[in-house]
């Protein structure tokens, strides 16, 4: 066999191999999202692929036949051809007893170094670029092997059956999508621009919905503007006034006994046709709807839907009051950073690249994306970043208490009584060697 039929065989060869590692690779990387979009656009072989995908059994055992054949072949028909060609060269330099077996081992890592270059590493690369793509093209061919080689398929094929069988093996592919690949597609869709930072943002707040609980978004307890049952209405419209909410609940004698709430706007109607009123009137008060402060952002959208309501009042496991929720506070959680709110409503506001003065009632889940922490110490205690500051110094802190925490030094710079109100959190220099949690304070313990 002269050199140039040596070479046009190897070269088919090659094609041969090429055409089977792009085929293999690319089936097999394909997503299924993706193929599944364009089956639904009307592409046959994305269909095709995706059968081959949930069965790859058939389409595998043609695959290894395939490659192991022109492996066994490329070696047949590439060492004898190459061998006498590379003892001339050799021999040019070296006439020992070893020419023979340098000619062999040359001859062999070229046609090696042939196949893996131009059969398997470039197209397996190329595959990889777009999967979906190659896939679709290459099934109808694949499909075509499969018929051909269908003797030899079913005899490899139902021997691995068998084996995968006999060891308790799975043998369909199962495609189950947890929460974190959803965010890493997110985060990848992102960085290759497919989604703006505003969609980025508003999914992972969704998810995010089923981590955060409602003490992180309810108005806390102490915030709560309600009326009592024996309130005039004097009373009732100047604190109407003083605090423009939608709603107001109303008690009788403390906040812990609620009969209920009223809207501000059945208030504002009356006032406007001249009607005197008192929350005794019938229909003002509306019933309210009780929740536990266990319950997630999730699962409080759940029961505002089932109950038709969108305001719901926070009970303790000592069945106090511990604040209120609306539809409004779960928006917000959801739209996060998206919404533009006026500066002395936000809870954190950023001084400099390397400050903050954050509220002491600030969720952990807002302090955690803003300063980009992946995880505070016992994380169930605790929801606000007052929280996590008590928790740190083990005490009510005083004014310039701080706690140095993951590369941030977060002070106590407004305490009334026992509440902080304000902390000013700073970005430190890690020394090398400092530990990454710390802890320090002004005062005693």
């Amino acid at each position: 066999m002269s050199i140039f039929t040596s070479f046009l065989l190897i070269l088919l060869l090659v094609v041969i191999s090429a055409f089977l590692s792009c085929a293999e690779i690319s089936i097999a990387a394909s997503r299924k999202i993706r193929l599944e979009m364009m089956s639904k656009d009307g592409d046959a072989n994305a269909g095709r692929v995706l059968a081959l995908q949930a069965q790859p059994g058939n389409f595998f055992t043609v695959v290894q036949i395939g490659l192991n054949a022109v492996a066994i072949l490329g070696g047949v028909i590439g060492e004898p051809a190459l061998t006498p060609h590379m003892r001339l060269i050799v021999e040019a330099f070296y006439q020992g007893p070893w020419v023979e077996n340098i000619s062999f081992a040359m001859s062999f890592l070229a046609v090696t170094a042939f196949f893996i270059l131009f059969a398997d590493l470039m197209p397996k690369r190329l595959a990889m670029v777009a999967p979906e793509r190659a896939a679709v093209m290459l099934v109808k061919p694949m499909l075509l092997l499969e018929t051909l080689f269908r003797p030899l398929v079913w005899f490899f094929n139902n021997l691995s059956k068998w084996i995968f069988t006999l060891f308790g093996l799975p043998q369909v592919r199962q495609e189950v999508i947890t929460p974190n690949e959803i965010h890493a597609m997110v985060d990848a869709g992102a960085q290759a621009g497919v989604l703006l930072t505003q969609e980025h943002h508003l999914i992972e707040n969704v998810f995010e919905l089923e981590s955060r609980y409602v003490p992180s978004a309810m108005t806390q307890r102490e915030s709560i503007v309600y009326f009592l049952l024996n309130d005039s209405e004097e009373t009732i419209q100047q604190k109407i006034i003083d605090h423009p909410h939608s709603r107001f609940l109303v008690c009788d004698g403390n906040i812990d006994t609620v009969l209920g709430y009223i809207d501000s706007k059945d208030v504002l109607k009356r006032l406007l046709k001249g009607e005197r009123f008192s929350l005794a009137d019938k229909g003002l008060v509306h019933s309210p709807l009780s929740i536990p402060d266990s319950l997630n952002l999730w699962e409080v959208l759940e029961r505002m839907k089932a109950m038709d309501e969108d305001l719901a009042i926070v009970v303790n496991e000592y069945a106090l009051v511990v604040g209120i929720i609306s539809i409004t506070d779960v928006t917000n959680v959801l739209m996060g950073n998206l919404l533009s709110m006026p500066e002395e409503e936000q809870q954190i506001v950023r001084r400099d690249e390397n400050s903050w003065l954050m509220d002491g009632l600030t969720p952990l889940n807002d302090v955690m994306n803003e300063l980009d922490i992946e995880e505070y110490p016992n994380p169930v205690g605790y929801e606000t970043l007052a929280g996590f500051i008590m928790y740190m110094l083990r005490k009510i802190p005083k004014k310039t208490d701080f706690v140095l925490f993951s590369g941030f030094k977060f002070e106590a710079v407004d305490i009334e009584g026992n509440k902080i109100n304000q902390l000013l959190v700073t970005r430190f220099k890690q020394e090398k060697g400092e530990p990454q949690t710390s802890k320090e304070a002004a005062g005693d313990l």
